[in-house]
């Protein structure tokens, strides 16, 4: 019975030591068979050194270059307005008409004073030339003599007088037609035809804007032109003097067409604000800007010399609110990297420290990394598909090349 027990055990145990042989082996093909994950694909742009303009946005508002009131400079009744409520006008196109027919009588009545002066100056200079032939013969007396040249003299004097009369009431004819003082558009008319205006009266018939170029009032921080000038000082930065590019934004956030120049910086500020008025002039052909309208102005104050810039989505956040980046090193692994952000250039982020030239840092394909990783690093490109979407695709037109034999 005891032989038969031993043999039973044996036999028990050396299927036990059989299974879990076989379970081992089995295992370790499993293993063997099992592929290996391959290295991520990710995007990566390598920063380099560069030159990036020192741009502020600051609010303004548009400003019409030139504004002028059309006013009466005679008294009288408008009979007629000419111009068109909201057109452009040319300087000395006329707008407005006043009654000519007083003014024409006060012309036609100077003309016949002159007339009538003339007549007199004729005479007298004809005395004249008599009492001084006789003069030169002896036979005028010395006061006849005098008193010819006084008239003549006198009859002079009538003659411009009727001459400046006459050239007075033509002005006022002239005046009769109100013109424009300068050209650009005019807004609606304020006085209409029937109404009496008067040269020394206060109302304003229209009121004309010139709308090109125009002109961008805006402020800025006396603290940011210090940082700036401390700037320039430490050779920071370099900029051409009296040479600042300006770009409006619009009110909707598309930039305007065309770009402008910056005319003046006032040295005085504001006590109330702590802010220094700023003008900018930009063309305005179109007539887009119209005074009022609300901007942002983006004003190139400098450029800064040998700086790095990432794009905005490279750059991740700690709990902490720490920026941070992914690197790639030389063995192509996977940094974490801590780093310190200055101020925007566009969409992307300017380094003040962390980062050197030539560094590859991660732009997409977050997903299947981290510290220590293997990666294949691709360089980004702006316009093309995210390096997940890109991986993706490759690998299903892989697997659709592929038997279907296979993909199963």
């Amino acid at each position: 019975m005891e032989p038969t027990m031993r043999m039973n055990g044996l036999i028990l145990t050396a299927a036990v030591a059989a299974l879990a042989l076989l379970a081992g082996c089995q295992k370790q093909e499993e293993q063997q068979a099992a592929p290996a994950f391959p290295p991520s694909q990710v995007a990566v742009v390598t920063t380099k050194t560069e030159d990036l303009p020192i741009t502020n946005e600051l609010p303004g508002r548009i400003a019409a270059t030139r504004i002028a009131e059309v006013r009466p400079r005679v008294t009288g009744i408008i009979v007629d307005r000419v111009f068109q409520q909201g057109s452009m006008v040319k300087e000395g196109e006329v707008l407005y008409k006043i009654d000519p027919a007083p003014f024409q009588v006060q012309v036609d009545s100077a003309e016949a004073t002159l007339t009538r002066a003339k007549a007199v100056q004729l005479q007298a200079k004809q005395a004249a030339d008599r009492q001084t032939q006789l003069r030169k013969s002896g036979a005028a007396a010395l006061q006849q003599y005098d008193d010819a040249i006084a008239q003549l003299a006198q009859a002079d004097a009538d003659v411009a007088v009727a001459e400046a009369g006459l050239a007075t009431t033509k002005l006022n004819l002239q005046y009769a037609s109100v013109t424009a003082p300068i050209s650009g558009r005019i807004g609606r008319a304020l006085i209409t035809e029937g109404a009496l205006v008067s040269a020394n009266g206060t109302e304003n018939l229209a009121t004309i804007q010139q709308l090109d170029p125009v002109y961008a009032d805006f402020t800025q921080p006396a603290t940011d032109l210090i940082r700036l000038r401390r700037a320039l000082q430490d050779g920071q930065m370099m900029t051409a003097k009296n040479e600042a590019s300006v770009q409006l934004i619009l009110d909707d956030g598309t930039p305007y067409a065309q770009k402008g120049k910056l005319l003046f910086s006032e040295a005085a500020v504001d006590e109330t604000t702590g802010q220094v008025t700023l003008r900018g002039e930009f063309p305005n052909p179109d007539s887009d800007l119209l005074p009022g309208m609300y901007v942002r102005v983006q004003i190139q104050q400098g450029v800064e010399k040998n700086a790095i810039a990432i794009p905005q989505q490279a750059v991740q956040r700690s709990n902490s609110g720490q920026s941070q980046v992914y690197v790639v090193n030389a063995e192509n692994k996977v940094e974490f990297r801590s780093i310190t952000l200055g101020r925007t250039v566009g969409n992307r982020w300017m380094v003040t420290e962390g980062l050197k030239a030539g560094e590859k840092v991660i732009v997409e394909g977050f997903q299947k990394i981290g510290p220590g990783a293997e990666v294949v690093p691709a360089e980004w490109d702006p316009n093309g598909k995210p390096a997940g979407e890109a991986g993706a695709a490759q690998s299903a037109q892989a697997d659709g090349a592929k038997p279907a034999t296979e993909q199963k």
